[in-house]
């Protein structure tokens, strides 16, 4: 960690942060006492951060460390890793989903995909997802998978082990209410939630916390009869905390169910059989 900050410290101009060179200087970079007037800590305990001479210093001082030295997030969980041993709390960064992230979705007509954020708002999603969905999916009460599975009488309708995907839901939820908390968006959705829905209301009070990566479910589809699917979520890694939610036919009468859905949708969508709707939202 010691020799980590020195070399940080070293490429940092007194001009990258708002500070006079004040002349020549013995050593590249800032000074230890601009590094530590940067970060609101005194000069003495950030001498002995450098020379080794301190214990683990709290994530909160860290993090203001870090900020001073300009460290990117690569750098910041570098820094937390190896000062106190673990990977610091996680930073909701707000931005629409990428232009990259919006392609593989194009590159995937027949598997229905979509992006949701940390509340499950429904980012972007496309044209098989509609197909299986419904023309509606992204909009509306569908704009967000937690309000469309507890609030839309259809969808538990629909969803032959609604109870499991459901409590994963709230556990989903849960755990992004710890990484969240001044999310007044999230708050709101919850809040709805607890209002509209007893199922809702009962799980969350037993606190249950579920990071959902993977699982599967059935489905009842008007047309496609029942369904049998994969589910996996793909975390972004850019701090947006956003995922790729992609579905996948679990067997071979689903795949040929889902294929005829994403066609008969493609030829009445405007646009070519190809064709993505996209939400333009951000978070």
């Amino acid at each position: 960690m010691a020799a980590f900050l020195r070399a940080a410290r070293a490429r940092i101009r007194p001009e990258d942060v708002g500070l006079r060179g004040g002349g020549r200087r013995r050593t590249p970079g800032l000074r230890r006492q601009e590094v530590a007037e940067l970060a609101a800590v005194s000069v003495d305990w950030y001498i002995r951060v450098e020379q080794g001479r301190v214990g683990a210093p709290g994530s909160a001082v860290l993090d203001a460390i870090g900020a001073a030295l300009r460290l990117t997030p690569a750098e910041r969980e570098y820094l937390h890793l190896t000062a106190r041993g673990e990977a610091p709390p996680r930073r909701h960064v707000a931005a629409p989903v990428s232009a990259s992230l919006r392609a593989v979705l194009d590159g995937m007509p027949l598997l229905p995909a979509y992006v949701v954020d940390h509340r499950l708002d429904v980012m972007a999603w496309n044209g098989a997802a509609s197909a299986l969905f419904g023309a509606g999916f992204g909009s509306g009460r569908a704009d967000n998978t937690a309000r469309l599975t507890f609030l839309d009488p259809e969808s538990r309708r629909t969803q032959l082990t609604w109870e499991q995907f459901a409590r994963e839901t709230v556990g989903a939820l849960r755990s992004a209410s710890a990484r969240h908390r001044d999310d007044r968006r999230l708050r709101a959705v919850v809040a709805e939630l607890r209002a509209g829905s007893r199922e809702f209301d009962l799980w969350w009070e037993d606190r249950t916390v579920r990071e959902r990566s993977h699982g599967s479910k059935r489905i009842r589809h008007p047309v496609g009869g029942e369904l049998s699917v994969c589910y996996d979520l793909l975390a972004a890694t850019d701090g947006s905390d956003q995922r790729l939610v992609i579905l996948t036919p679990a067997d071979e009468a689903t795949e040929r169910a889902v294929r005829l859905l994403v066609a008969d949708y493609s030829q009445g969508a405007v646009g070519g059989p190809n064709q993505v709707l996209r939400a333009a939202r951000t978070a």
